[in-house]
């Protein structure tokens, strides 16, 4: 398909170009995302988590920019969503990885 082709395409479906491509993206990403992750092996998970609770960090950095920054009450309020979201999902990292890695001490 040429560029035309995509653009007759949307315009037809009454979706913005930008819109399909975001959608796109999304969806290729959940599919690579399941594969790799369904892909790794167990010894491999505790480092993982380390890691997404990095990101996770980060998004809650993020989330609490959104929240404050005071543009508009729908951006405060997906700000808190998020900050509330992205909380809960790095303290269960941290509880999940703790507990992995308490499996792996030696017992007595």
């Amino acid at each position: 398909m040429d560029g035309n082709a995509v653009e007759a395409v949307t315009a037809a479906a009454g979706a913005a170009p930008d819109l399909v491509l975001l959608l796109t993206i999304f969806v290729l990403a959940i599919f690579l995302g399941f594969e790799i992750i369904t892909k790794v092996p167990p010894t491999l998970h505790t480092p993982l988590m380390s890691g997404s609770n990095a990101i996770s960090g980060i998004t809650v950095v993020g989330a609490l920019v959104s929240a404050g920054a005071g543009h508009s009450t729908i951006s405060t309020v997906l700000g808190f969503l998020a900050v509330t979201l992205a909380t809960v999902n790095v303290v269960g990292g941290f509880f999940v990885s703790h507990r992995m890695l308490s499996m792996f001490k030696k017992k007595g």
